[in-house]
């Protein structure tokens, strides 16, 4: 025989339970418990370290005597006749239900009937109640029993148990964990809400009984890892060109926006938030403006280039412009030159030989005296 994990009772106990399993399907069994006779269904089979889990994380019910997990006893699987039992009883149970909080109306007590609970063979009856201070409900309890001629335990539950209890569905559309698969209740205040950074808001942040949702507990450790890395919304890195101010955090994107000197919201990733903080403590640009920088310094660059063979273009140009002009005024003289009359030679008469005789010139006369 092996050990299965069963539930049973509107509480939903959990009972440790040997059973031979006959087949994989679920099924009704019977169960002998401290309560009674009830019905259960079983959960699946344990291994020796979940046996001893379960057996460790042995949680009391709040404001009740039976622990949430018991060692309870397989009596039979359970027949149609068993069967209907069961739901033969939680009709009933509906009607006490209205009977019961009449007779607490006749009474005047300062309590709330939340459910009631049949045992199986029929011979306990359980009422849950809620109340803000201890009772006397002795004179009640002998009026339920002369009613429905049974036994009577009553259970004071907590705010929380009677939703457990209820059960109903959660602002998430899904039925609320307590009374779905929850096995006990861990605290929860407000410190916890705020560092999940959420809205303060009581009909957001409540549950079904009016206190902050179970479910706010389930990524306690996520965060609390994740503001040991991360400054709060609000802080400021001021640095020599000014405050850089986290003013949100993402998770769904895993990234805070920041707001930065300039005015404008930037989304830095949470993993790369030490290396932006050390990045702008140096006086360096990050993200866009890093971008924006280089941008700005490569448009420097190429600006610098272009004004630089502008200036080389402008040089060659006033170079060629001397030399073409330096040509045009040699050129000019040439032709100047070639234009000039060219100097003639003297005319000499040929003498006998045939030669040319030059003409001696004329001595200069005197003056007459």
């Amino acid at each position: 025989m092996n050990i299965y994990l069963t539930i049973f009772g509107k509480p939903r106990y959990l009972g440790l339970a040997k059973i031979k399993m006959e087949d994989t399907r679920p099924r009704w069994i019977v169960l002998k418990t401290s309560r009674g006779y009830e019905m259960g269904l079983p959960g699946g089979m344990l291994t020796d370290e979940q046996h001893e889990a379960f057996r460790a994380s042995n949680l009391s019910f709040e404001d009740t005597a039976e622990p949430m997990v018991q060692d309870v006893d397989f009596v039979r699987w359970a027949d149609d006749e068993d069967v209907a039992n069961y739901y033969d009883c939680r009709q009933e149970e509906a009607e006490a239900l209205l009977q019961g909080r009449d007779i607490l109306a006749a009474h005047g007590l300062p309590m709330k009937l939340v459910d009631v609970e049949y045992m199986l063979d029929r011979k306990k009856l359980y009422f849950y109640f809620t109340a803000e201070q201890r009772v006397d409900f002795r004179a009640y309890v002998r009026d339920l029993a002369h009613e429905f001629r049974t036994r009577i335990e009553m259970r004071q539950v907590g705010i929380r148990d009677e939703a457990r209890i209820v059960r109903g569905v959660a602002s998430c559309g899904r039925p609320c964990c307590c009374g779905y698969w929850l096995r006990g209740f861990s605290p929860i205040s407000i410190r916890i809400v705020k560092e999940q950074r959420s809205a303060l808001n009581p009909t957001k942040i409540s549950g079904l009984c009016g206190r902050l949702m179970c479910c706010m507990s389930y990524e306690q450790e996520f965060y609390s890892e994740l503001w040991a890395k991360l400054p709060g919304p609000g802080a400021k890195i001021r640095t020599e060109k000014g405050a850089y101010i986290l003013e949100s955090l993402d998770l769904g994107k895993e990234q805070v926006n920041i707001r930065f000197p300039n005015g404008r919201l930037v989304a830095v990733k949470i993993s790369e938030f030490p290396d932006f903080r050390d990045t702008v403590l140096k006086g360096e640009e990050w993200g866009e403006d890093k971008e924006l920088a280089e941008k700005k310094k490569k448009a420097a660059e190429r600006i610098a280039a272009i004004k630089e063979r502008a200036e080389r273009m402008k040089s060659a140009q006033k170079m060629r412009a001397q030399k073409a002009r330096k040509e045009k005024e040699k050129v000019n003289e040439k032709e100047k030159d070639a234009e000039a009359p060219k100097p003639t030679k003297p005319k000499v008469k040929p003498n006998k030989e045939g030669t040319q005789k030059r003409r001696r010139p004329r001595k200069p006369q005197k003056p007459e005296e």
